[in-house]
């Protein structure tokens, strides 16, 4: 069995985001709330989010704006914390993001046990931090020197905040980053947090990649999920399922609910 049905099941998952708040170091760090405050809110959203139905949650630091490529040992030491803070707490498979950073996010898993990762693992990209080149064979050697063979590697093909220099077209480099990096599941963005894939780049990629899951990543709203669940093998969401729908906000329960009822009418369920 592959590392992703192994933890999604046969289904069409629905990954919701816990988007932690600015970590210290980070420009926009609340230190009056302090980590505290980081605990108590990533608390309520996971709490929201498990409340709601959703099949797994994924811990991110979204807005530790600028993004880093390497990111200080503080924002992976304070992600580490709130989630030993929480482990207790989660009922679902967890995953974990630390942007733009794929040693980090693989070091995060490892050191919390977290069942899967996302983050930009292959390409090259002229980005809104700089030049982007990720080495996805330093990542996997690192997973396989942590021991964690078993932790799933979801591939996100289309960069947000960049433009890919790999002038082949996304379903070209999804089918080689395939072929060359053993992704276990790969993910199709659109251009920035909150906005939506493309269907058309959606429908590209699964056509060239029938055998792989290939997930929405961003942009997935109550009233496009059915159309995203029809091509997609699941989906990451975030933006959607928070107060008035803006990312920065706190996960809404009753916005949550609500995608989540919608999802099981997609899935024939009650």
């Amino acid at each position: 069995m592959s590392n992703f049905r192994r933890v999604f099941g046969p289904g069409k998952p629905v990954i919701a985001m816990v988007h932690l708040g600015a970590l210290p170091g980070a420009p926009l760090y609340d230190a009056q709330a302090g980590i505290a405050g980081l605990l108590a809110a990533a608390r309520a959203d996971l709490r929201a989010l498990q409340a709601a139905g959703v099949d797994a949650v994924m811990f991110g630091n979204e807005n530790d704006r600028p993004y880093e490529f390497r990111v200080d040992a503080a924002s992976t030491a304070t992600m580490a914390h709130i989630i030993g803070q929480l482990r207790g707490e989660i009922t679902l498979p967890f995953g974990v993001n630390v942007l733009w950073d794929p040693m980090a996010t693989v070091a995060l898993a490892a050191a919390t046990g977290a069942d899967f990762v996302r983050e930009i693992f292959t390409g090259t990209y002229a980005s809104d931090m700089g030049p982007w080149t990720p080495d996805a064979g330093a990542a996997m050697r690192y997973r396989g020197r942590l021991g964690r063979a078993d932790l799933a590697m979801l591939y996100n093909v289309s960069a947000e905040f960049a433009d890919s220099l790999d002038r082949r077209p996304l379903p070209d480099r999804a089918r080689s980053a395939v072929f060359s990096s053993i992704p276990d599941a790969v993910l199709v963005s659109g251009q920035i947090t909150g906005e939506a894939a493309r269907m058309e780049d959606l429908e590209g990629v699964k056509r060239v990649l029938p055998d792989v899951p290939v997930l929405a990543n961003t942009g997935v709203k109550h009233d496009t999920v059915a159309e995203v669940l029809r091509v997609a093998d699941g989906c990451v969401v975030g933006s959607a399922l928070k107060v008035d729908g803006h990312t920065w906000n706190a996960v809404d329960p009753a916005r949550a609910a609500d995608f989540m009822d919608r999802v099981r009418r997609v899935r024939g369920g009650s």
